[in-house]
């Protein structure tokens, strides 16, 4: 339900049982008058209702009798410094030609109680939304270009939200989108913001993330789980729930955390509603069980690939390279709820599957234990031999600790002082290639590359690479000896850019890890290639 937002500004909520009537004081020392349930304003609008109120507002579900219909009223302490502004924001929100803005029928300072009157908006918030978990990436960015290109309608007009969190971005009984709070909020709260366009383009950013993962980035109390930080700071989408697509985890860096990366930061509504413009309009229902956002993944073992914002872009190579967030995830798409026979059934059903499951794999054991006459079969004493089974080997490949980094290249080492912050655990900090005067390497070199020195023999089963911007064409390779013949390649990635991972066909073995450029991209007027961190997953 859409009630009052967690920093304390009231979003309108969906209709919902009547409480005991409530008696409401106004701030003690600015006036004497009470507001009751039941009172009356202009003579048609009936307050049924105190939802919430707030430093000298209050907001009431109401019916406007004239109509009959329900309303979301407002109302104001005598003296609050703050009520013009909410009523002018209010009539300016009136006139945006948008029906996924929230409705203002009525407004009015000029009479004893001061009130705005607003649409009784009923439906589920992304808050009630995300309850059930993350909404799948589609349905997730669809919800928020809608919200996207209504703000951008209402800052074309010169109003702005400035107080966006997941309680105002609804899905409405009707199967529309309301986006509620424009202009008032922020004049409720006296917000302001020297780059106000930004400063949306960022709570859009903020509510796409939330949408993605079921996690709040932003500032403020949300009644969802704070989003995982590292050293302070959000980790990408991309590495806090599964099948969240490049683009989106990017578009996220670029909008709510300004990351200057692809075509660099998004600085309004309007950028981001046209990032949005392809992404098809789906029925918001979440697609993940009934359940909390699962915690996110723990760390790998060292703070590289913390996957910390800014976003950077991802980009899957070609042959064996792809992005770590280009996989499908989980979801039958139901939507939430069901009634108690329907679980009932569903919990007889999968009994039933479970009990033909348990029967059939004894009389399959006994059958085997019959024939074999091998030792160590027997129940309570199963040994094996064996690796030990799939699950046990995924849980043994971990984040692997190099222990130094070089320059490699059959020509000028470029910056090999510098080698050593691609394993840094900082992603803010690059080694980068010198600048080339033309393709090629300038006609210098056949490539350039970060050789890591993993101290020992490992088997390397993935290398995570965030690669620096233009698209780069990689190479991965592996071996016991320096040499680059030595080095046999084992993977590689075509177009480069950002967060890209590259898993071998097989593990490989070998003390070193080579990452190599065949080639790098023209920017700033010349060619160069540059690496932020490497981090290397496998068993030591």
């Amino acid at each position: 339900m859409a009630g009052p937002s967690a920093d304390g500004i009231p979003a309108p909520p969906r209709a919902r049982p009547a409480g005991p009537p409530v008696v409401v004081s106004v701030t003690p020392g600015m006036s004497t008058s009470i507001i009751e349930p039941g009172a009356r304003l202009a003579g048609r609008y009936r307050l049924d209702e105190l939802v919430s109120q707030t430093e000298g507002a209050s907001f009431w579900k109401a019916t406007d009798e004239t109509l009959a219909r329900l309303v979301a009223v407002w109302t104001f302490t005598e003296g609050f410094p703050r009520t013009g502004d909410a009523v002018r924001a209010a009539r300016a929100t009136s006139r945006i030609a948008d029906s996924r803005v929230t409705q203002v029928f009525d407004a009015d300072d000029a009479g004893p109680t001061p009130y705005v009157v607003e649409e009784w908006v009923v439906g589920q918030s992304l808050t009630d939304l995300l309850k059930q978990g993350p909404l799948e990436p589609e349905r997730a960015a669809g919800l928020v270009a809608e919200a996207a290109e209504t703000l951008a309608t209402a800052n074309a007009t010169g109003l702005f939200h400035l107080n966006l969190t997941p309680d105002k971005l609804i899905w409405s009984v009707g199967g529309a989108v309301k986006l509620t709070g424009i202009g008032v909020d922020a004049a409720l709260r006296g917000i302001a913001a020297e780059h106000p366009a930004r400063a949306d383009a960022q709570g859009l950013g903020r509510l796409l993330y939330a949408a993605l993962t079921g996690h709040w980035p932003g500032p403020g109390r949300v009644d969802l789980p704070p989003a995982p930080l590292v050293d302070g700071v959000p980790r990408r989408p991309a590495l806090v729930a599964n099948g969240v697509p490049p683009r989106f985890d990017e578009l996220v860096g670029r909008s709510a955390f300004q990351a200057p990366v692809g075509p660099g930061p998004v600085g309004s509504s309007r950028e981001l509603a046209e990032a949005l413009a392809d992404v098809p309009r789906l029925v918001p229902i979440p697609v993940s069980p009934a359940a909390a956002p699962a915690a996110p993944p723990p760390e790998r073992g060292t703070s590289r690939n913390t996957g910390q914002m800014p976003s950077t872009e991802h980009r899957s190579g070609g042959g064996r390279g792809r992005d770590r967030a280009g996989r499908s995830r989980d979801g039958d798409g139901r939507p939430p709820g069901g009634g108690n026979l329907v679980r009932v059934l569903m919990g007889a059903a999968a009994l039933i599957v479970f009990i033909g499951v348990v029967v059939g794999a004894w009389h399959f054991g006994s059958a085997m234990n019959d024939g074999s006459g091998q030792e160590g079969t027997e129940a309570g004493n199963t040994t094996d031999d064996g690796d030990g089974g799939g699950s046990d080997d995924e849980a043994q490949i971990t984040a692997l600790e190099p222990q130094s980094a070089e320059i490699i290249t059959d020509g000028d080492a470029d910056h090999a002082d510098k080698a050593g912050l691609t394993i840094d655990g900082d992603p803010s900090t690059d080694w980068s290639t010198s600048t080339y005067k033309g393709e090629d390497f300038g006609k210098l070199k056949s490539g350039i590359g970060v050789l890591v020195d993993m101290g020992g023999p490992v088997e390397l089963h993935s290398a995570d690479i965030d690669v620096g911007p233009g698209g780069s064409d990689l190479e991965l390779r592996v071996g016991d000896e320096k040499s680059l013949d030595a080095l046999q390649p084992v993977g590689e990635a075509s177009g480069a850019a950002g967060a890209t991972t590259i898993e071998p066909d097989d593990p490989a073995k070998g003390r070193y890890v080579l990452v190599w450029f065949t080639d790098i991209p023209q920017v700033d007027g010349g060619w160069r290639g540059s690496i932020n961190e490497i981090e290397l997953h496998g068993k030591s």
